[in-house]
């Protein structure tokens, strides 16, 4: 984690949850986090909807020079980037584990920008995939940012952190069964070589 903003939340929301996979979405208490968030979201896990922004800071906002609340998270991404990351967002709901991801992009004049991405979940009443929260902040300051806004983001490299900062072996999803059947732990697609 480069960001500072991206520490101190992955900090205290490790801190609010204790030994459960994650804290209450009322355990999160913004005065608690306040030098941060400008750089902090919380999306509604809604796969239907593009998991919509229900809140989002002040910084993430005059970047992409508007209101993001009830806007889709994905929408902000470009469209190779779309599908990972709805299969992030749904990692991080159901296997309760956090991600910090890079993130590229460009201003209308083409100067790009740096970015590093945080999503961690939120539980109500034990279930995780009700809120999301995170943090969406530029590694640099250029001059423009605010003044000119970013276009489509770009999804870099990303690594999945659980308990302390270093990062935690991949979810073990279990990919959908069509066309194939589980044995022994794998899945098994008829075709190929006979």
């Amino acid at each position: 984690m480069k960001h500072p903003s991206t520490r101190e939340l992955f900090e205290y929301w490790n801190k609010q949850r204790g030994r459960r996979p994650a804290p209450e979405r009322n355990d999160i208490e913004p005065g608690a986090i306040r030098r941060v968030l400008a750089d902090t979201f919380v999306l509604a896990f809604d796969t239907a909807k593009g998991h919509p922004f229900r809140i989002a800071g002040t910084r993430v906002c005059a970047a992409f020079g508007r209101e993001l609340k009830g806007e889709q998270f994905v929408g902000l991404w470009d469209e190779p980037s779309r599908t990972l990351v709805r299969d992030l967002v749904h990692i991080v709901a159901h296997e309760a584990v956090g991600v910090v991801a890079s993130a590229a992009c460009a201003n209308a004049e083409g100067a790009r920008l740096d970015l590093e991405l945080l999503i961690l979940p939120l539980s109500h009443r034990t279930r995780t995939d009700s809120r999301l929260m995170g943090t969406l902040a530029p590694v640099g300051a250029p001059h423009w940012l605010g003044i000119s806004s970013i276009g489509p983001l770009s999804l870099g490299t990303l690594r999945y952190v659980g308990s302390g900062i270093a990062p935690v072996d991949a979810p073990q999803l279990v990919p959908s069964l069509r066309n194939g059947r589980r044995r022994h732990g794998f899945i098994v697609y008829d075709g190929g070589q006979a």
